[in-house]
């Protein structure tokens, strides 16, 4: 059975942003084909969706490589975050559905009790869960397609240090919740700004400066099964 491109492009990027390929190395056809079990077509394709997005570069003599971000593109992300993800909530007060106001008040109710525990790592995942949730929520896909790639590339570029106080921070998820339930876009768009601007002082980057620049991709890394992949 063909694996479609997009698996692909999902497992390299997943690769990519927990730092299996470090910044600057080479993503060659044949070892990815190999590492995922695939042919080099869908490879191929999956890098060029990935250069499209920003985690790939080709470079003359070297071919497809691992970007390296600089300091300042880094920094545009958590700008661009801090205006789409406002707006995203704001739509979501005009275009929710019933089942998305049932997920995002499940995700509330399971945050607030893992903060209670002090979980972090729970935590952790519910929190983009929650704000991917918000985001599907507003009724746009490229809205949504948009802050999922800033999510994709925010986790490849900065390390997130936890809440000071992880009960206050998802009180702040059901305060806006709540907003989006009322109908309330003003009210929504403000708390999301306020809690986007607060969860971004806890960024730290991954890199500063120049960095060296890797001659080749790790290839201690097992193959990686596929399967759960198809559809």
């Amino acid at each position: 059975m063909r694996i479609p491109a997009h698996s692909v492009c999902t497992a390299v990027r997943d690769d990519i942003v927990a730092g299996v390929y470090e910044r600057g190395s080479r993503l060659t056809e044949e070892l990815l084909a190999r590492r995922y079990g695939v042919s080099r077509v869908p490879v191929r394709e999956a890098l060029r969706t990935l250069e499209a997005e920003g985690f790939v570069v080709t470079r003359r003599h070297a071919g497809a490589c691992v970007a390296e971000p600089t300091e300042q593109e880094a920094a545009d992300l958590l700008e661009m975050r801090m205006l789409l993800e406002p707006l995203g909530a704001a739509r979501a007060a005009q275009r929710r559905t019933e089942a998305h106001l049932k997920v995002l008040r499940g995700l509330v109710r399971l945050g607030q009790e893992r903060a209670r525990r002090g979980n972090s790592e729970d935590l952790r995942s519910l929190g983009g869960w929650f704000h991917e949730t918000l985001a599907q929520s507003s009724g746009s896909h490229a809205l949504t397609s948009m802050l999922t790639q800033l999510r994709h590339k925010i986790s490849w570029m900065y390390a997130v240090e936890a809440p000071a106080d992880p009960v206050e921070s998802w009180a702040e998820h059901g305060a806006i919740v709540d907003a989006v339930a009322r109908g309330d876009g003003e009210r929504a768009r403000a708390l999301t700004s306020l809690h986007t601007e607060r969860s971004t002082a806890a960024h730290r980057l991954r890199f500063s400066g120049g960095s060296e620049r890797a001659d080749r991709v790790r290839t201690s890394q097992p193959p990686v099964n596929m399967t759960g992949l198809r559809n």
